[in-house]
Order: structure tokens, then C-alpha cells, then sequence
């Protein structure tokens, strides 16, 4: 078995610098740090992330939240969470971070062509979904009918809103958005993202739902999805946060059960993690 110190391990674990190209401000809490490989090109698939390290301080999975397509740059979407986090947030164009990665299981993009698309986000969970929305949009012949839901707390707290609603003015997509708690400007429904799910029609035996979110709110989803609409939990895919430290299965941190999120997922099959979110400490 691999250990931390065996010189294999270390090469995968030595972060190479990338060039901040510029730091965008989404929300109070959330930023997006544009940047630049090293040789050029960073080739990834939709779902995977990086281990992005703030040089002096340490290191936090991230999700990529770009295209995949778009290989000169890629796009880190980043909640302000702790020192690491907060660091990042003070970078500025020029100064470089360091990327390891990219790690994890993508979406299943190749494997469900041919059937509706059925994309559920909560929050901040928009950003590890962009890349496979991105992907159904540059291959869109590839799908049936694509259908994007998103909820938030509040009007505030809306990611990516100005791209959300250049998705809704496009004929080929489905798109809507809740808040939990609306204020005076908000015309928009108001609750929980999984009352969307009935106003928008899709053909359940021929449909794959991503959900990515807070846990409860995937669970929820899930079993909305199979209960309440007769999907196929096979069918349904979730991604997972961990608290990842090494991104290639050495270090145990990020185990969850007999899964291990850096190599295992973090997209799976909801499946194979369901009966695991109910575990107390897990």
C-alpha cells in the first residue's frame, strides 16, 4: 500500500503554479479565480476538481467550474469557509496559486446521451454543475430535453445570476429558479428546490437527474425524484464535499463508509452513497 512518503505519492502530491488571470467577486461570500496553466492547457472532464493550495498556508478541494471545452483557463468557484479559502480571496491578477488535480469521477456526459437531462443545484452547488450544463449546451444534439432547477436562501445569494438568465431566454433549455425567503423585488417562486420538480415535464424512464447541494438537500431530491416521479435511482447522480487532504486515496480523510470521495466520486450513482447519509458520523 502507498504511503505519504513513498516518492511516487510525493510527485502527485507537488502542486504546480497557475497564474491568477483575474479574481471575480459572485457574491459576499463567493468568488471565482480565472486561471492559467502553466503549459497552455489543463484538460479535465465535467465533475472532476483540483486541489488548489494558497502557497504558505494549505490547500481545499475545489470543483472546476468551467468548460471543459475552454481548455487555456479554468474557472475555480470558491466559498469563503476558512483560512485557506479567505486567502484565495485576497489574490489578485498576477499572483499565482498552486493545482493539483484534476482528481474524481465526472459527470456521466457520454453515457446518457440520447436522454433528458435533469439538472438540480442548491447554493454554491451550481458551481461543480456549470461544467456538465456547459457541456449538454455545446453538444446539445446529443440530449433530449435539458431542464435546469436551482434554489438559494435569498435573491442575494443567487450564483452566477446574470449566466442563469441568459440560460432562460434560450428555446432548446428549461430553467427555474426558488429562493427560501424572498424580499420586496423578488417575483420568482418562493421554497424548497424540489417543488420545482413538478412544474417542469420529463419523461422519467428516460431521464438522469445531477443534483449537487447541502447533503439533506440531495437526499431530499433524490427521494423526490424516485417516490414522487418514479425515477430510477440509478439514474440519479450526486456529487459529494469531503474534507480532502491528499486527492488520491492515501490519506483517509476524505473516507465516507467504504467510499473514499477523491477516488471514488465524488460523482456517484446515488445509489451507492444513499445509505450511507443517515450514519451518524460519517
Amino acid at each position: 500500500m502507498e504511503t505519504l512518503t513513498d516518492p511516487a505519492v510525493i510527485d502527485q502530491m507537488t502542486p504546480i503554479p497557475f497564474r491568477v488571470r483575474s479574481v471575480r467577486e459572485e457574491l459576499s461570500h463567493t468568488f471565482t479565480l480565472e486561471l492559467e496553466p502553466p503549459d497552455g492547457a489543463f484538460e479535465f472532464l465535467p465533475g472532476q476538481f483540483t486541489m488548489v493550495y494558497a502557497f504558505g498556508i494549505g490547500e481545499v478541494p475545489i470543483s472546476i467550474s468551467s468548460s471543459a471545452s475552454q481548455t487555456g483557463t479554468i474557472l475555480q468557484t470558491i466559498r469563503r469557509t476558512g483560512a485557506v479559502t479567505h486567502a484565495l480571496g485576497r489574490l489578485k491578477s498576477g499572483d499565482y496559486v498552486g493545482i493539483r488535480g484534476p482528481y474524481g469521477t465526472p459527470w456521466p456526459m457520454d453515457d446518457i446521451e440520447g436522454r433528458d437531462l435533469l439538472i438540480i443545484g442548491g447554493g454554491i452547488g451550481l458551481a461543480p454543475l456549470r461544467p456538465a450544463v456547459y457541456h449538454a449546451l455545446e453538444n446539445r444534439d446529443d440530449y433530449e430535453r435539458v431542464v435546469i432547477l436551482y434554489g438559494t436562501r435569498t435573491p442575494d445569494d443567487i450564483l452566477f445570476e446574470k449566466e442563469q438568465r441568459s440560460w432562460g431566454d434560450r428555446t432548446d433549455l428549461s430553467t427555474l429558479m426558488t429562493v427560501d425567503a424572498a424580499d420586496r423585488g423578488w417575483n420568482g417562486a418562493v421554497g424548497v428546490v424540489t417543488r420545482l420538480i413538478g412544474r417542469v415535464g420529463f419523461d422519467p424512464a428516460n431521464t438522469t437527474a445531477m443534483v449537487c447541494g447541502p447533503e439533506i438537500m440531495m437526499t431530499v431530491t433524490a427521494e423526490r425524484l424516485i417516490e414522487g416521479h418514479s425515477m430510477a435511482p440509478e439514474n440519479i447522480y450526486v456529487t459529494m464535499e469531503r474534507n480532502m487532504k491528499c486527492a488520491i486515496g492515501v490519506c483517509g480523510h476524505c473516507q465516507f463508509g467504504s467510499k473514499f470521495i477523491c477516488t471514488d466520486g465524488a460523482v456517484f450513482p446515488f445509489p451507492e452513497v444513499a445509505g450511507l447519509f443517515d450514519i451518524k458520523g460519517v
